[in-house]
């Protein structure tokens, strides 16, 4: 089913937003300012790409032995940058790929993953993405971790 929704979704405008996402994802290398994003623009052109199956999951809940506030703090300030050179347009097109595809029937669930991403999109750097089955497991030893 995940392939399915996948064709779905490169079909019906997956083609565009991830043409979007590797456009930021050079420009982010040639603005050498810019190119501690990179990592992150090329994450999230994997999930524009093949949303089904894939999630974005910060990397604190996926590697928590390895928090660091200041490294938190510089992917924040990061964040603030990306959300003024590409974020928000980059989200501004998975909103109207999204809308798109919802008015065709069959792609309503693939409009509902290009808003979510679109929410990622604002603020991509400091996550990774992982498989759903690796999420879930991360997100599971979290809580044990917590509540022991």
């Amino acid at each position: 089913m995940r392939t399915v929704l996948n064709i779905l979704n490169f079909v019906l405008g997956g083609f565009a937003t991830t043409l979007g996402w590797l456009l930021a994802t050079v420009a982010s290398i040639v603005l050498i300012v810019t190119l501690p994003l990179t990592r992150s623009c090329w994450e999230i052109t994997k999930l524009s790409l093949i949303p089904w199956g894939n999630e974005a999951i910060h990397i604190d809940e996926l590697e928590p032995e390895r928090q660091n506030s200041l490294l938190n703090a510089g992917g924040t300030a990061l964040n603030i940058i990306w959300f003024v050179l590409f974020g928000w347009w980059l989200c501004i097109m998975h909103i109207v790929a999204g809308i798109a595809q919802c008015i065709t029937i069959i792609g309503i669930p693939v409009g509902v993953a290009n808003f979510k991403i679109a929410a990622i999109a604002l603020w991509p750097v400091g996550r990774r993405v992982v498989s759903v089955e690796t999420a879930r497991a991360a997100r599971e030893a979290n809580a044990r971790r917590r509540f022991q």
